[in-house]
């Protein structure tokens, strides 16, 4: 049974941004791990809650399930909250003032580097194609003179004299004592004194880079590329962090995209419709033929198997469905219109008109009898 992340989270489908924030803060606040130390059934809730809201909260991925379900954000790439790590890092503003959020430890060694993200725009047949893109991205990057470490080569950092090397500070109110991270040294245990000439301390420099990124066929809007070590750099000798690149796809002004199928309006003339012809109809992967039966009718539809979208797990690309509009001229030349009250007449003489007329006579008493 398909997972209902509405209902998971207790908000209507209707629901404001607003409304689902609070519904998803008031259930991490119930299920939080830190409030809820070893039971499972918390920590499976705590996870469920942080999906719904992941695609809840973002306007993109909102709109996907909305119109195809879970199944439409797994072929745009999407895969779940992740761990723990993942969903306090997504939703630190949230968690900031619960439970005093996850802070960081005091780091006497390696800092890894924050991720970044990029929200990238594609065109609709680079992402049914798949391409190869170049992005550039200005960055902070590990400082290359002190290897992140914010020290002038050649120097060690001091101990911090306000907490003396532990990191943090006590505070006495009243009866109480209170622990706090030290201002001085933020946590550290020690200060420099003799910062790096070329990152002034900080252990990072700001560069642009360009970074290659190979976009897999069938992508979707609110799709997120993860390219590692493409983020923030490190200190201390910690790992850089990582690169999230959103997709945002550009509406086509021939195809729409519903899931992996691809539909489209294809015009015909009366006559075509009316007797029948053979057409080479565009696709997304080039001219098709299309033959239509006589008769065929406005609104009409038409498949054209795997000449949809590549599927990202494999398998065959969804289909294509061309809907037929009949194209009525609005300017008849003399002997056009004479041609057409000819066959009019021809129509009406073989009885056509009443056939038609017995078919609009039934739809009429069938609505007047269902509708007194």
């Amino acid at each position: 049974m398909e997972t209902d992340f509405y209902k998971t989270l207790g908000v209507s489908p209707e629901a404001a941004a607003e409304e689902i924030k609070k519904a998803y803060r008031k259930l991490a606040m119930k299920y939080h791990p830190d409030k809820n130390q070893g039971d499972k059934a918390a920590e499976e809730k705590f996870k469920s809650a942080a999906e719904a809201y992941e695609i809840l909260g973002d306007l993109e991925k909102r709109k996907i399930y909305d119109r195809y379900g879970v199944a439409g954000l797994k072929d745009s790439g999407y895969s779940g909250p992740g761990n723990f790590d993942d969903i306090f890092s997504s939703f630190g503003d949230i968690f900031g003032d619960m439970f005093g959020g996850r802070p960081r430890q005091r780091h006497q060694g390696n800092i890894p580097g924050n991720d970044l993200r990029y929200d990238l725009g594609i065109s609709f047949m680079d992402a049914v194609h798949g391409a190869e893109k170049e992005i550039e991205l200005t960055r902070r990057e590990t400082c290359w003179t002190c290897d992140g470490t914010g020290l002038r080569p050649g120097h060690k950092p001091a101990t911090c004299a306000t907490c003396k090397g532990h990191g943090q500070v006590v505070h006495a109110q009243g009866f109480f004592r209170v622990q706090t991270a030290c201002p001085k040294c933020h946590g550290e245990g020690t200060i420099i004194t003799e910062p790096c000439n070329d990152c002034l301390g900080e252990g990072l420099v700001r560069k642009t880079k360009k970074v290659s990124l190979k976009i897999p066929a069938g992508i979707d809007t609110g799709a997120r590329m993860r390219l590692r070590g493409e983020g923030e750099g490190g200190r201390k000798g910690g790992q850089p962090g990582d690169l999230y690149v959103i997709m945002h796809v550009e509406p086509h002004e021939f195809f729409l995209r519903k899931g992996n199928e691809i539909h489209s309006l294809f015009p015909l003339t009366m006559m075509q419709a009316a007797l029948g012809a053979t057409v080479e109809v565009p696709t997304i992967n080039g001219a098709r033929q299309l033959t239509v039966p006589a008769g065929t009718q406005p609104g009409q539809a038409f498949t054209l198997k795997d000449e949809g979208v590549p599927s990202l797990r494999g398998g065959n690309p969804g289909n294509m469905r061309v809907e037929i509009k009949v194209v009525i001229p609005k300017k008849l030349s003399a002997r056009e219109k004479e041609l057409l009250t000819e066959f009019d007449t021809l129509q009406k003489e073989r009885g056509a008109d009443l056939e038609e007329e017995g078919f609009f006579k039934k739809i009429f008493h069938k609505f007047t009898d269902e509708n007194p």
